[in-house]
């Protein structure tokens, strides 16, 4: 096998090893850790800190670990979270969550830039367009690690029906669940058993040792960027000093374009840290236990991949506003369904529809508003998606950071709310792009940008 080919593979099943044991502990935060909204409360201050890592630490690892040992060694700030859940406290799973934070950036930085460097140096050995082979590396890359997603969750599902402390839930109990939930903010009263703690240990265990082969895999067998690939290298460490950096943010609010974007990009953490923190908690674990959580998102997992995949392909014929459209439509009618419904066991199929159109809308929220950036932005492409990166690190703050808070319901008015006005700015942008270029209509404008950098920045964002 090429040896580039090889290295991108070793990577590629990493990230999964990785990812299978942080996605699915994710997705358990809120009920695992419900009392005192711990759970919730260690993912906003994971995201708070991916914003200032993002800003300022992976071009300072990068240039002085490689790219190699930056990936390592921040996939064992992964594993230090996992390792925080064994005896989850505020003193323990808080600063676990932080290191993580700290180490998602440099993490996924470090991965673009050795697949771009391997990519480059087999294109010009092979004679073939660079770009071309990112590409395919890229491709290669995704297609691995986005069943992560199931592995994670089919591990957690797994474990936990093997419990044997499953109740039956009362009506009354049930009468809980959802979005007038009478729980408290410290505990889940509702009777739904919790898995024991051997189970608990076993999943932690399980995640821990996926997260340490995920580092023996990079560590062993990962090569180092050689000596006649400095060059690229160095070009592609060529970034701006933290305060450039941070100075282009703020600077790039003074288009009014991106100003206008700011609720649409925070929407997007809004509704993803529902249906991580809220949704799971309230209508799954409530009404089914916990030992369901896992496979209501395989669910969104598998339909948001594959509906990522379908609208960045589809995109070109049908215009992103059609998209947005119905990504809005869908979002609406699932917060005003989830505003009325009563979950109940017996309705098994509905939890899974809403994930599945959750999954949906999803996908076209990060894969539409990244190609928005990339086509508005087209010049500005580093402060835009800084932009982007801290308006839906932001989004994904306050959703956690409210989640104990407020009662579920109200979090879904919030949630309709943030969607309407998102519309409403995204149509404002519209309609000053299409009065811009009269001649040419955005609707069925290309809808493309560089792969690498508008699925990198989903991914990094999503995912972690």
């Amino acid at each position: 096998m090429e040896r580039n080919l090889r290295n991108v593979l070793v990577i590629s099943f990493g990230f999964l090893l990785l990812f299978t044991a942080y996605g699915g502990l994710q997705n358990l935060q809120s009920s695992l850790h419900a009392e005192e909204g711990l759970g919730v409360a260690s993912l906003s201050a994971l995201y708070a800190a991916l914003i200032l890592s993002s800003m300022f630490l992976p071009p300072i690892l990068i240039k002085k670990l490689g790219c190699k040992w930056t990936i390592a060694g921040s996939m064992c700030c992964y594993i230090a979270f996992s390792l925080g859940n064994f005896y989850a406290s505020w003193y323990t799973l808080i600063p676990t969550s932080v290191i993580l934070g700290l180490g998602g950036a440099p993490l996924w930085s470090a991965k673009c830039t050795y697949l771009t460097i391997a990519g480059n140096s087999y294109a010009e050995k092979a004679g073939k367009n660079g770009k071309d082979i990112i590409s395919q590396y890229f491709g290669v890359f995704f297609l691995i690690f986005q069943s992560s997603g199931i592995w994670g969750n089919l591990i957690s599902s797994l474990i936990f029906s093997q419990a044997s402390n499953k109740v039956e839930l009362s009506e009354e109990n049930l009468a809980c669940c959802g979005a007038y939930d009478c729980t408290t903010d410290t505990s889940n009263t509702t009777g739904s058993a919790e898995p024991s703690s051997s189970l608990i240990y076993t999943l932690l265990g399980s995640y821990t040792a996926s997260g340490v082969l995920a580092v023996l895999l990079i560590v062993v067998f990962l090569d180092q960027i050689k000596p006649d690939q400095a060059e690229t290298e160095k070009e592609i460490l060529e970034t701006p000093s933290f305060w450039s950096t941070f100075l282009a943010t703020f600077q790039h609010l003074k288009d009014k374009r991106q100003c206008l974007l700011i609720p649409l990009t925070m929407y997007s953490g809004f509704e993803q840290g529902f249906l991580s923190g809220d949704y799971t908690k309230a209508y799954v674990t409530c009404a089914l236990g916990i030992h369901y959580v896992g496979y209501v998102m395989i669910c969104f997992s598998a339909v948001n991949s594959l509906s990522s995949l379908l609208f960045g392909k589809i995109s070109q014929f049908t215009g992103r506003k059609l998209l947005f459209a119905l990504a809005a439509v869908t979002n609406t009618a699932c917060i005003i369904a989830l505003l009325l419904w009563k979950p109940h066991p017996k309705q098994l199929a509905v939890f899974f529809a809403f994930s599945a159109l959750w999954g949906l809308s999803d996908a076209i929220w990060q894969t539409q508003t990244n190609g928005l950036y990339g086509i508005l932005f087209e010049k500005h492409k580093e402060a835009a998606f800084a932009n982007y990166r801290l308006w839906e690190s932001l989004g994904f703050v306050i959703a956690f950071g409210y989640s104990t808070k407020l009662q579920v319901y109200i979090k879904l008015y919030i949630l309709l709310s943030v969607l309407a006005l998102s519309m409403v700015t995204y149509g404002v942008v519209e309609y000053l792009e299409a009065k811009s270029s009269p001649g040419a209509p955005t609707a069925t404008k290309q809808e493309n940008v560089e792969p690498k950098e508008n699925v990198e920045t989903l991914i990094q964002e999503t995912h972690m």
